[in-house]
């Protein structure tokens, strides 16, 4: 019985249409219900993500006819009857199982090699179990996804480094500290990216969080939610004495910390590094502060070279997991079929 995949991603298919088709979790198992009442599929996983919806499936019917099929139940089910929407795909064994190693390797993903996708497709394949709508094939399929991702995990460097800016600041933070469980850090600012940083850190084991924003009420909101404490805006430099770790990342128009400023307060930290992340465009914290004694400075531009030549590494070592891909897919329909796979189906729909 071969294993079909249809579905739309990021690659081809803006947010705006992905949205149409997102399938609410609540929702999934009366879609698979609906899916298998239809005749499209004997079994069935939808994995839904905010980069790309899915359908997974086994089934008996010829290949072609059995995509159209579930083509007709996705745009049916989401109400989307433009039968020229473009982006989405078709797949046949042996791309279908391939396409699922993919994703379940982080190969397929926005960002090269991550493994949030990887829960995301458990939780998906785990939901259509526990309903009853897998059986024997996509059980098979699965269980050999998740241990190629794990085989592509630890036996290649596709996920070596950090590939976002504020995954690398922790990375640096861990260098210069060796470990963050009794560092303290000040958030100056409460951007997007700043606070995401935060977040890491404190997920990392940073004890001590300080947080000062022109907005009292969002240092307060940011600094309750992660565990900290609020300190007024205008008095942010006397916490350069006690805290280890500092996110800058304003809208000032000038420096808001320079080497005049700073280097009064190093004898008071008794050559204690200081760690300055500035996140700011255009940059809260004077370049020359990073001559001086046990102070490391990074900007928003340090950051995503590291994260950028992080990715040019993963980028390297993607033909070695395709390989490695291939000839696991290909090994699981050899087991299934009884010998070698001898063609394929690719059903390309609108624009894609």
């Amino acid at each position: 019985m071969p294993i079909l995949v249809l579905g739309l991603s990021h690659h081809a298919t803006p947010v705006a249409v992905r949205e149409r088709f997102a399938f609410d979790a609540a929702g999934v198992p009366s879609a698979l219900e609906s899916l298998r009442g239809s005749g499209a599929a004997d079994e069935a996983v939808i994995l839904s993500t905010c980069n790309r919806v899915e359908i997974y499936a086994a089934t008996p019917r010829e290949p072609s006819r059995a995509l159209a099929g579930l083509r007709e139940f996705l745009l049916a089910s989401q109400d989307c009857p433009d039968a020229q929407i473009g982006g989405i795909y078709a797949l046949g064994e042996p791309q279908s199982v391939q396409h699922l190693f993919r994703v379940a390797c982080g190969l397929d993903s926005m960002v090269l090699g991550e493994t949030e996708v990887l829960g995301q497709l458990k939780q998906a394949y785990e939901l259509a179990r526990q309903h009853g709508h897998t059986g024997a094939r996509l059980n098979r399929a699965f269980q050999r996804a998740f241990n190629v991702a794990k085989h592509i995990r630890t036996q290649t460097n596709i996920q070596r480094g950090s590939v976002s800016v504020g995954s690398v600041a922790v990375e640096l933070a861990e260098k210069v500290f060796s470990r963050l469980g009794d560092r303290e850090v000040l958030v100056v600012g409460a951007g997007d990216t700043s606070e995401k940083t935060a977040r890491a850190l404190v997920s990392r084991g940073a004890r001590g969080l300080a947080v000062a924003n022109r907005s009292s009420d969002k240092a307060r909101a940011l600094a309750a939610e992660l565990g900290g404490r609020a300190v007024s805006f205008a008095d942010w430099l006397e916490e350069l004495a006690r805290v280890d770790i500092v996110i800058s990342s304003t809208a000032a128009p000038h420096y808001l910390l320079d080497r005049a400023r700073l280097a009064p307060l190093l004898p008071g930290r008794r050559n204690r590094p200081l760690l300055l992340i500035d996140l700011a465009v255009p940059r809260d914290i004077e370049p020359e502060v990073n001559f001086l004694e046990n102070v490391y400075l990074y900007n928003i531009d340090d950051l995503q070279a590291i994260a950028d030549d992080y990715l040019k590494q993963r980028r390297q070592e993607v033909a070695r997991c395709e390989q490695i891909i291939r000839e696991k897919a290909l090994a699981l329909l050899e087991d299934a079929g009884g010998g070698m796979w001898r063609g394929g189906v690719r059903v390309a729909f609108g624009h894609e």
